[in-house]
């Protein structure tokens, strides 16, 4: 930095992120995550070749907190000491802002290994949850998320629409097996005529009653179907499945959670693959699971999560079925399609603005030897950069400020302070992504 100011009067300055080791990350440097924490020099961090690195965090949450990296202090104590890097319009908003809390969590995820059958509460579900399990449910706040990946990415996201439930039931004699027959009469009834148009209260009903009975199916009948259908499908080649990435990751899932009843949710659920730059974002009471690739993740600031399957950890079926909004329909209606953040043409960085109010996304892409200026935000920002290397710059008390950034920098931007990102020299480009909250 070329200023001789403390940090703590720094409207930008570096912060230390925290990593996680869940067993559903990727090893070593082949993950991100590694890549990020190892090419940042994050203190006391290095990387062990044969354990897993799954999400790297970037904000307050008390679970995993990040630090500012010149004075080691907690983030959010140094927050709640000079409130104006939060800025009064959040901080009227969002009362824990107040205590130096985000709003928002941001993280990258390396994802060798589905992830858990979940979704998150919304705010009711998850004050009720905290107060009756607060070891488990570690925070009273909803969990609204956004997915943008970084590499090739697969999900499972959202119910499938009815009549493509009804034709993979149909289809898979295993499965119908593990549905009380009066229940799947009355689903396939109310999945006939298809509809465009969102499910009634009677269809969400059937949905409902279908995947409740899957859920809950006794263990020994879900291991009987699912060792028939593995071994149908070892010996076959089904074509007659409409979706064709069902074989292949039905026994993949197979592979990594044997005879697990998460292994049959691809039939109810969507199959979405996104490519480096797509999104998909996540509102309470959606079901989903992420399967493999990195990604770029930012969620309101908690760590709630209701899981059903695909998992070792604790499983909550009661509240996960109860709590679910029983939507459905094609894969697309999750996506979060971009705007331009700036007015620099091809160049200008994208905005991914899911429609919640804890976050939005800009995703930054410079070419050697550019520069880009961006807009001053009403509140706090976390940016980390995940390729090449450059300069952030900004104005302070009327004098000119920058820090040197480079791959796996985490930073912090201040409320109401336009920034430059300009890569250095014309030797390198400059990718990252920015997390920040507007009142």
């Amino acid at each position: 930095m070329t200023s001789k100011s403390s940090t703590s009067a720094l409207k930008v300055f570096k912060i230390v992120p925290t990593t996680q080791q869940y067993d559903w990350g990727k090893i070593g440097r082949e993950a991100k995550v590694a890549q990020f924490a190892e090419a940042s020099k994050l203190p006391g961090f290095t990387v062990d070749e044969v354990k897993p690195y799954a999400e790297l965090w970037m904000g307050t949450h008390s679970s995993s907190p990040s630090l500012v990296k010149d004075t080691g202090d907690l983030l959010s104590d140094h927050l709640r000491k000079y409130p104006d890097l939060i800025g009064p319009r959040i901080a009227e908003k969002f009362p824990d802002a107040k205590n130096g809390e985000l709003p928002f969590l941001f993280k990258v995820l390396s994802i060798a290994k589905a992830l858990s059958i979940q979704s998150h509460p919304d705010k009711e579900t998850a004050k009720h949850l905290h107060g009756v399990s607060p070891k488990i449910y570690k925070d009273p706040n909803h969990k609204p998320e956004m997915a943008l990946a970084l590499t090739e990415f697969e999900a499972l996201c959202g119910f499938r629409p009815l009549n493509d439930i009804a034709a993979n039931l149909r289809a898979t004699p295993e499965l119908e097996s593990l549905i009380p027959s009066t229940m799947l009469q009355a689903f396939y009834a109310a999945a006939s005529p298809s509809s465009d148009s969102s499910p009634s209260p009677e269809q969400k009903a059937a949905l409902k009653n279908l995947f409740s009975a899957l859920m809950t199916a006794p263990p020994s009948q879900v291991h009987s179907a699912i060792e028939s259908l593995v071994t149908r499908y070892s010996s076959s080649s089904p074509s007659f499945l409409a979706d064709a990435t069902l074989h292949p990751l039905i026994l993949k899932l197979q592979s990594q959670f044997p005879y697990d009843v998460g292994v049959l949710c691809p039939f109810l659920l969507n199959i979405i693959h996104l490519s480096p730059g797509s999104a998909i974002f996540l509102g309470a009471g959606e079901p989903h699971a992420y399967i493999s690739g990195e990604a770029i993740e930012c969620m309101a600031n908690s760590d709630n999560v209701i899981r059903a399957g695909l998992t070792p950890k604790l499983r909550d079926v009661e509240n996960l079925v109860k709590g679910l909004t029983y939507e459905c329909g094609g894969g697309e209606r999750s996506y979060v399609q971009p705007t331009a953040f700036t007015e620099e043409g091809s160049n200008g960085s994208l905005l991914y603005d899911p429609p919640i109010e804890e976050f939005s996304v800009v995703k930054v892409d410079l070419p050697k030897g550019a520069s880009e200026l961006q807009r001053a935000v009403e509140g706090p920002s976390v940016v980390i950069v995940t390729q090449g290397s450059g300069r952030i710059a900004w104005v302070q008390e009327g004098k000119g400020e920058e820090v040197e950034v480079g791959t796996g920098d985490v930073l912090f931007i201040g409320a109401g302070t336009p920034v430059s990102f300009s890569t250095r020299g014309k030797e390198d480009g400059l990718g990252a992504f920015r997390a920040f909250v507007e009142a």
